[in-house]
């Protein structure tokens, strides 16, 4: 994780800060053509980085009660919306599976329907693209270089794993 840390998540932040500041140049010289290039890699790197902040902000050491199933309002809106927290799990695992390439899982809460979704994004494409009514609780990184050579190289066998230290 230290090196998913430092070394991409700083990727996403550096490649971030070029594209923006590639994007007010073009737009400075009137370049069309550049402009609509930097939007993809601002995209693509500015999603990297709001996802894994999110990714981030949902780890909790387990001697610090990561993993533990969640109580209150979340637990209880888990069981509404998917009947029990296994079948949330078996449900984001499935997506997960699913994806075609890389992207993310997302818990999410629907501010419009009042209730919790799981939703998908490719790539590094936040969940902000599936709608600003879309409230992203968790986000499970379903990339390949996510996860530890341990658990080779296959997220899904790595994601009951993570499950020990999440937390939303």
């Amino acid at each position: 994780m230290r090196l998913h840390h430092q070394k991409h998540q700083q990727a996403y932040v550096t490649n971030y800060n070029n594209a923006v500041e590639q994007l007010e140049e073009a737009v400075a010289k009137g370049d069309a053509p550049a402009v609509v290039w930097q939007q993809g890699a601002i995209k693509f790197n500015g999603g990297g980085h709001v996802n894994h902040s999110i990714f981030w902000n949902n780890l909790k050491p387990v001697k610090a009660s990561g993993g533990e199933p969640p109580h209150s309002a979340l637990g209880w809106a888990i069981d509404t919306d998917f009947g029990s927290l296994e079948a949330l799990v078996q449900k984001m695992n499935a997506e997960g599976t699913a994806l075609q390439g890389s992207g993310w899982v997302w818990l999410a809460l629907d501010k419009g329907s009042k209730k919790l979704s799981v939703e998908t994004t490719a790539n590094q494409d936040p969940l902000v693209t599936k709608g600003l009514h879309m409230v992203p609780l968790l986000g499970i990184d379903v990339w390949e270089h996510a996860y530890d050579l341990q658990v080779n190289a296959d997220p899904f066998s790595g994601m009951p794993a993570n499950r020990s230290v999440m937390h939303a």
